[in-house]
C-alpha cells in the first residue's frame, strides 16, 4: 500500500518531497503540468512578464533623465515563447527532483473509488491519501462570460492588444494592468467592489496614483455583459478584449462526495490537515482560505508528515504577502482590533529605487505599532526591497518581537536594515 498525492503543485509536489525523504513509498499524479498554477500560469508568469514591464518602466525613467536614448521593440509573441521554454525546463527539473527520492510520478486524469485511486486505466491502493488538486478560476454569471480571457491566457495572446478591459478588483487585476500598460495597452479596470480592499488606503491611493497612473479604474462598477471585442458596463461600453479575473474557487470536485467540504467549497481539514475521512488529506488551494504558495507549502509537509505517522499541526499566522508591480507592494497584518500607533516612512532609496530619487517616486512605508507592547501589528512597504524586508519583519514578528529587539536585526544594506532603523528612530521622537 502506498500514500498517494493526487495534485503536484506547490502543496502536492512539496508534501511529496516530504514523504519521500521520510522513505515513504509515494505516488505523485498530476493531471496536467508539474508544479501547479504558481509555476505554469500564475505568480511566475506575472514575475517574468513583470521583469520585462519593469525594464521598459525604466527605459522610459532613464529617457526622462537624459542619459539613455533611443527605444526599445518588444516581440511579445517571442516573450511568450521563452517563457514556455523556461517552464519546461523547470518542470524537467522539479520532475527530476521528486523522483530523486524514490517518488512515481504519473500523468493523467485521477480518479477515486473506495481505497483505490485510478489514473490512465491502471488502479492502485491507498494507504493516505492527499488532495492537492488547487484551485480554478471563478467565472461570474455575466452574459457573454464565454468570450473573456483568464489570466492563463496571458501567454497565448499573438500581440499587444491595444485595448484592454479587467474585470476584477484585486491583486491579480492589478498585476496585469500593471502588465499591459507597460506593454502599451490601454487598460481599464472594472470592479464591482472597491479596488485592493485588502490595502490601506493610503497604501491603496499611492499605488493608484504612482504605480499604475496609465490605467483607468472604475470602482463599485458593474458589468453587463461581455461581448468579444468590447465590455458592457453600467458607466458606457468600452472597447477592447476582456480579461476576467474576479478570484478562485478550490478545485475539490474530485472528492465532493467523498469528505466533507465548507461553505465556500473547500476541502474541510483540521490543523493536521485531516479531512473527516482519517486517511484523506487535503493540502494548498483546495482547502479554501489563503490561496498562496508558501501557505500551501507548509500545509503540503504538515499533511505529509501526519501521513508518515508523525504528529504535527500546521502553524500559519502574519502570512507576508505582495503585489507585483514596477515596484513591488508588500504588506503583512495581524488583523487585530487594538489601539496602535502609526509611523509613515518615504520610500529607502537604494538597488532598483536609486534613479527614482529624482522623480520623488522612491515609495513609502507605514507601520501600525502596538501602544501597549510595541509589537508591530501591520506593515505596509512599497519599494523596491520590500518583499524581502516585509518578509524578515513579519519573521520578527512571529517570533514576538518589538521594535526594542531590532537593534539586534542586521540585514544587507540598503534593504529592510534601513526601515526597521528609521522605523525606531521615528517612535522615539
Amino acid at each position: 500500500m502506498k500514500n498517494i498525492v493526487i495534485g503536484a503543485g506547490p502543496a502536492g509536489r512539496i508534501g511529496s518531497i516530504e514523504l519521500g525523504k521520510l522513505n515513504q513509498e509515494t505516488i505523485l499524479i498530476e493531471r496536467k503540468h508539474i508544479a501547479g498554477t504558481c509555476l505554469n500560469e500564475g505568480c511566475m508568469v506575472i514575475c517574468a512578464l513583470t521583469d520585462i514591464s519593469r525594464h521598459l518602466a525604466n527605459q522610459k525613467t532613464y529617457q526622462a533623465h537624459g542619459f539613455i536614448k533611443g527605444e526599445i521593440e518588444l516581440d511579445y509573441k517571442l516573450l511568450c515563447d521563452k517563457v514556455k521554454e523556461t517552464q519546461q525546463m523547470l518542470r524537467i527539473i522539479e520532475q527530476k527532483q521528486c523522483e530523486d527520492l524514490g517518488i512515481e510520478v504519473i500523468f493523467g486524469e485521477a480518479e477515486i473509488n473506495g481505497d483505490m485511486v485510478t489514473v490512465n486505466g491502471e488502479s492502485f491502493e491507498y494507504k493516505n491519501l492527499m488532495i492537492a488538486t488547487g484551485g480554478k478560476p471563478y467565472i461570474p454569471n455575466i452574459k457573454g462570460s464565454e468570450h473573456g480571457y483568464i489570466h492563463s491566457d496571458l501567454l497565448n495572446l499573438n500581440k499587444i492588444p491595444p485595448k484592454v478591459n479587467i474585470i476584477g478588483s484585486g491583486v491579480i487585476s492589478c498585476e496585469i494592468g500593471n502588465i499591459l500598460s507597460n506593454f502599451g495597452s490601454e487598460v481599464n479596470i472594472f470592479g464591482r467592489t472597491t479596488f485592493l480592499k485588502e490595502l490601506d488606503p493610503s497604501i491603496k491611493d499611492y499605488v493608484v496614483k504612482n504605480l499604475l497612473k496609465n490605467v483607468n479604474i472604475y470602482e463599485n462598477t458593474n458589468v453587463n455583459e461581455i461581448r468579444k471585442n468590447s465590455i458592457i458596463t453600467e458607466k458606457g461600453e468600452f472597447e477592447g478584449i476582456n480579461f476576467i479575473c474576479t478570484g478562485r474557487n478550490p478545485n475539490s470536485d474530485i472528492v465532493k462526495d467523498i469528505v466533507d467540504l465548507n461553505p465556500d467549497g473547500g476541502i474541510k481539514v483540521d490543523e493536521m490537515m485531516q479531512t473527516s475521512v482519517s486517511n484523506i488529506y487535503a493540502a494548498g488551494d483546495v482547502t479554501g482560505g489563503q490561496m498562496f504558495t508558501p501557505v500551501a507549502r507548509t500545509e503540503g509537509i504538515t499533511a505529509a508528515r501526519n501521513m508518515a505517522g508523525l504528529s504535527q499541526k500546521v502553524d500559519i499566522k502574519y502570512v507576508p504577502e505582495s503585489i507585483t508591480l514596477n515596484m513591488p507592494v508588500s504588506f503583512v497584518k495581524r488583523n487585530r482590533n487594538i489601539e496602535t500607533e502609526t509611523i509613515q516612512i518615504p520610500g529607502v532609496a537604494g538597488p532598483g529605487a536609486f534613479w527614482n530619487l529624482l522623480n520623488r517616486n522612491t515609495g513609502m512605508t507605514k507601520i501600525d505599532i502596538n501602544k501597549e507592547n510595541k509589537e508591530i501589528e501591520n506593515i505596509y512597504s512599497i519599494s523596491s526591497a520590500s518583499v524581502e524586508g516585509v518578509a524578515y519583519m513579519t519573521l520578527l514578528m512571529r517570533l514576538g518581537m518589538d521594535i526594542e529587539d531590532f537593534d539586534d536585526f542586521l540585514e544587507i544594506h540598503p534593504t529592510s536594515d534601513a526601515v526597521s532603523m528609521i522605523m525606531k528612530y521615528m517612535y522615539n521622537l
